[in-house]
């Protein structure tokens, strides 16, 4: 009964979608449980890059089942151009399985999305604009539409009259903007649900079914750790809880059934949008890491704001999410560095801190603490063993595993699919 929970220990982007590639060859499900489509994963296959945003990264490999759980927000739209995009590279989506629980983005989520960032001005939170939040507020106000709603046209006309009752008084009375219509709206969902139904499913009975039968689950997690809504820097932070706990609530699957908890941290640290960040860069080095890592987004294309490797961060996403495992991605980028900082605690206010604040105030005044390691100017994209890598490569490696409290099972040297050393098996 293997249950892999694979999740970001950092702020997103560490190359969960290689991991997640990775370790799908052996298993024969993979689920997503949170998030929309303002995630992005970047698979790269041989000579081919696939980015994905709403679909599981597992997607690719037509010999297991790709899921998307209930505590996922879909999308119909951007799913049917995803999977319409696939089809295009010979890629097989027919094997997608949606969950009838899960939320849907109807397409004025987009417009209070985009109209209420607008209006906060300097207090933006730094959204995708996709309708993420809002689609997740109604999920909590109890006002949201479900998959299986687009199914009933009298039952989804009532619960789209419900949401935009309110919302319309907000778009014409405080955001000076016309109504929505709902005879209008509700059409156009019962169309998506048209072409979505062939793909919709019980999928936490399915999931259920396979772990008790000895099958193998990766749940997989869109953005991160410290973008968790409970654990992460609220207010900045997603809609949604891509912690581990979010595998459970995400997918239906109870937490006895989860055996391994993969998190994955880059060799440095990268962020998008607003909210704090200790160990950002604002000077040369941060561009040469934005430069050499390619540090753009998969689905915004926005520069991702740049910093030295915060153990502080990894040692917090340890504890939260009750890692066995890390994978570190991107050590390449940090090939021709001198010296290489890594940040091993926190001064706020001339008190030291080992671990994270619980107080936002104090993490965002938070002032890294820094000690330095040698680094190496040999190319390690072709090491497929940690003993090939350089000495003070192999010596950065160990100490950030000390720091973490978490052993690194896994090591990215480079973009390619080959591009990995494998230190212990992630899957027993």
């Amino acid at each position: 009964m293997p249950g892999i929970v694979l999740i970001g220990a950092q702020w997103g982007d560490e190359g969960k979608g290689k991991a997640t590639d990775l370790i799908g060859t052996k298993v024969d499900y993979v689920a997503r449980f949170n998030g929309g489509n303002n995630a992005g994963h970047s698979v790269v296959v041989g000579n081919e890059s696939y980015a994905l945003h709403l679909l599981p990264s597992g997607i690719i490999n037509p010999n297991l089942t790709p899921v998307i759980g209930n505590g996922v927000v879909v999308d119909p739209e951007v799913l049917f151009e995803e999977i319409d995009g696939l089809e295009a590279r010979g890629i097989d989506c027919s094997h997608l399985k949606v969950s009838e629980a899960a939320h849907i983005i109807a397409p004025y989520h987009r417009t209070l999305d985009k109209v209420t960032e607008r209006f906060l001005g300097k207090h933006k939170i730094g959204t995708t604009g996709r309708g993420i939040g809002p689609a997740y507020a109604d999920k909590i106000n109890r006002v949201g539409i479900r998959v299986h709603d687009l199914f009933n046209e009298k039952h989804l006309h009532d619960k789209v009259e419900a949401s935009l009752h309110q919302k319309n008084q907000m778009l014409v009375k405080l955001y000076n903007r016309r109504p929505i219509d709902v005879d209008q709206t509700t059409e156009e969902l019962l169309k998506l649900g048209e072409r979505l139904k062939p793909y919709v499913a019980n999928t936490g009975l399915i999931l259920n079914k396979a772990l008790d039968e000895g099958k193998t689950v990766l749940f997989e997690g869109a953005q991160a750790t410290m973008l968790d809504v409970d654990h992460g820097t609220y207010p900045f932070v997603t809609s949604s809880n891509p912690t581990a706990g979010g595998a459970c609530t995400g997918t239906g699957v109870g937490p006895t059934k989860i055996t391994r908890v993969i998190g994955v941290s880059k060799a440095y640290v990268t962020r998008v949008g607003e909210g704090p960040f200790p160990t950002e860069l604002f000077d040369e080095s941060g561009e040469w890491l934005r430069q050499q890592g390619h540090e753009f987004g998969v689905t915004t294309g926005r520069p991702r704001r740049c910093g030295w490797f915060d153990a502080v961060v990894n040692r917090y996403a340890s504890q939260v999410n009750g890692l066995t495992d890390i994978v570190l991605t991107k050590l390449d980028v940090l090939t021709g560095l001198k010296e290489i900082p890594i940040c091993v605690a926190y001064d706020v206010d001339g008190e030291r801190y080992d671990d994270m604040p619980t107080d936002q105030a104090a993490f965002a005044a938070a002032k890294p603490i820094y000690e330095t390691m040698p680094g190496w100017d040999e190319d390690i994209s072709g090491c497929h063993a940690f003993d090939e890598l350089p000495a003070t490569c192999q010596d950065y490696v160990k100490r950030l595993e000390e720091l973490s409290n978490c052993r690194i099972s896994a090591i990215g040297t480079g973009p390619q699919r080959d591009h990995i050393i494998s230190v212990h098996s992630l899957i027993d």
